[in-house]
C-alpha cells in the first residue's frame, strides 16, 4: 500500500508537538512517540548535565541557528512565543526587555547585567515546568507529593507487564527514580514539597542533589559495570561507530580531551570525581559565558556596553521571529 506521506507528516508534527509538552519524559521517548503513536511512558534520564539542559537542550551552534541563544536569553517557553511572530513585533518586544534587563536604568546593558537576566529566564523556566508537573502528581491535592503518587502516575500498568514491547526496563527505571526521589526529600518525611519536587525534577540546581547526578550518568555510560567510565565507554556515550566507518575529526579531539583533561589522574578512566569535574564543572558557569557571548556578537563600538539600539540591531541572536524555514513554517499552521 503506498504511503500518504502528507498525512503521515501531519500526524508526525501533532506527536512532536504533544512530546513538546511533555519534557519529564525525556526525549528518547519523545523519539519514539513521533515514530509509532502511542500514550506516554516514563523514561530513562540520558541528559548530560554539561550540555546545560537547562539553558536550552539545543545544540550552540551559531553557523545553524540562534535557537540556543533565544532560549539561554528568553527561557524555552518563552523562546516559543517569540518563534510566532513578526521582526517588527520581536523587535518591539525585545527593546522592552531590554528596558528590564538595564537594572539601573543608565541606558546601556552590561554583562554583569545580561547574566542576571539569563540565570533569572532559566529558574523562571524551571519553576514553570515544576508547576505545570506538580497538577499532574499531587493527586489529593495535599500540597505534597508522595512517592505513591507520583509512582502511580508515571508507571502504574507498565509495572506489571514483565516484558514490554518497547523494551523499556520500567522497574529498573522506577528504582532510579525512587532512589532520587528519596535523596530530593531532604526532611525525610516521605513527601516532597514543593522545592524538593523541584529539586527531585532538576537535580543539578541543588548542591545536595549533585552526587545523584554523577551517579546516574555514571550507570547510564558505565556499560562493563567496573564503577568507572573508561575512554571507549566515554566515546560511546556520544558517538555511534557502526554509524561511519571513518570517525570524524571531532570525535578524535573528544579523545584527546578525555587523555589531557577529563582522566586527570592518568590511569584510563574516569572515577567519580573526574566524572562529576566533566558534567558539573565548578569553575564554569554557562549563563556567564552565553552573556559573553552576546555582548561579544553585538557591542558593534566594542566599548564593553550594549545599547538598547545594539541589541535590536542584532535581534535575530537574542529573540526568534516568524520563522521562513519550512519545517518550522509548517509546525505553526492550524492544520497541523
Amino acid at each position: 500500500m503506498p504511503c500518504n506521506f502528507g498525512t503521515f507528516f501531519q500526524v508526525f508534527i501533532k506527536l512532536w508537538l504533544s512530546c513538546l509538552r511533555m519534557e519529564f519524559r525525556g526525549l528518547v521517548m519523545c523519539f519514539a512517540l513521533c515514530v509509532v503513536y502511542t500514550t506516554s511512558k516514563p523514561t530513562e534520564r540520558k541528559d548530560r548535565v554539561h550540555h546545560d539542559p537547562q539553558l536550552s537542550d539545543k545544540e550552540h551552534d551559531d553557523q545553524q541557528s540562534f535557537d540556543y541563544d533565544h532560549d539561554a536569553f528568553l527561557g524555552q517557553e518563552e523562546a516559543k512565543t517569540f518563534d510566532q511572530l513578526t521582526p517588527e513585533e520581536s523587535k518591539e518586544r525585545l527593546g522592552m526587555i531590554v528596558d528590564k534587563i538595564d537594572a539601573d536604568k543608565d541606558g546601556f546593558v552590561t554583562e554583569d547585567e545580561l547574566k542576571t537576566w539569563i540565570k533569572k529566564s532559566q529558574k523562571r523556566y524551571i519553576y514553570e515546568n515544576v508547576d505545570r508537573q506538580w497538577k499532574d502528581f499531587d493527586l489529593n491535592s495535599d500540597a505534597v507529593i508522595s512517592w505513591e503518587e507520583y509512582r502511580n502516575v508515571t508507571y502504574g500498568s507498565y509495572l506489571d507487564d514483565p516484558d514490554p514491547e518497547d523494551g523499556f526496563n520500567y522497574k529498573q527505571m522506577m528504582s532510579r527514580d525512587e532512589r532520587r526521589f528519596k535523596m530530593a526529600d531532604k526532611d525525610g518525611n516521605h513527601f516532597a514539597d514543593k522545592d524538593e519536587f523541584t529539586a527531585f525534577l532538576h537535580p543539578e540546581e541543588y548542591e545536595y542533589m549533585k552526587d545523584i547526578v554523577v551517579l546516574e550518568t555514571m550507570e547510564d555510560i558505565d556499560k562493563n559495570g567496573d564503577g568507572f567510565i573508561d575512554l571507549e565507554e566515554y566515546i560511546g556515550d556520544m558517538y555511534n561507530h557502526e554509524a561511519d566507518s571513518k570517525e570524524p575529526d571531532w570525535v578524535k579531539t573528544e579523545r584527546e580531551q578525555f587523555a589531557e583533561f577529563r582522566d586527570k589522574n592518568k590511569d584510563g578512566k574516569m572515577d567519580k570525581e573526574e566524572t562529576k569535574d566533566w558534567i558539573l564543572p565548578s569553575d564554569y558557569d554557562h549563563a556567564e559565558a552565553e552573556a559573553k557571548h552576546l555582548v561579544y556578537e553585538s557591542d558593534t563600538d566594542k566599548d564593553g556596553l550594549l545599547t538598547k539600539e545594539e541589541i535590536v540591531q542584532k535581534y535575530d541572536l537574542f529573540v526568534g521571529s516568524q520563522a521562513t524555514d519550512f519545517g518550522e513554517a509548517l509546525v505553526r499552521h492550524d492544520e497541523f
